[in-house]
């Protein structure tokens, strides 16, 4: 199977998702995957089979519990894939940055000055 068909359902990105930020045993990927798609555990049992024989994902036993994590190689393959077309964004998202970067600047500016001319102003007492 092409990696782009085993990312191309929104399921198995999920489960990648869930697995990038750590193993994960099959029972908590069933129970958020299930909670999240409204699937069954076997299911997703079947997805996470397909990651696995794809090379996604690794399994190991730890007693009754299968632990599974991200395998990067095929996530680099990707990587690699889109490299030759990265230049399509980069620019955008560079000029981006630097757009937010001012923005934040002249926010910064805006509220330094506000705070210079509130303590210039005299304070007006109330006289009895």
């Amino acid at each position: 199977m092409h990696p782009f068909d085993i990312l191309g359902d929104p399921v198995r990105r999920r489960i990648l998702e869930l697995l990038a930020g750590g193993e994960q045993a099959s029972g908590e990927v069933v129970e958020v995957i299930g909670q999240e798609f409204g699937i069954s555990q076997p299911a997703v049992s079947q997805h996470l089979k397909v990651l696995r024989e794809a090379g996604f994902a690794t399994v190991r036993a730890e007693g009754q519990r299968r632990i599974y994590a991200v395998a990067a190689d095929p996530l680099r393959e990707v990587d690699a894939w889109l490299g030759q077309f990265r230049m399509f964004w980069e620019s955008k998202l560079d000029a981006l940055e630097t757009e937010i970067a001012r923005g934040k600047r002249q926010r910064r500016l805006e509220a330094q000055a506000t705070v210079k001319a509130a303590s210039r102003k005299p304070r007006q007492t109330r006289s009895a």
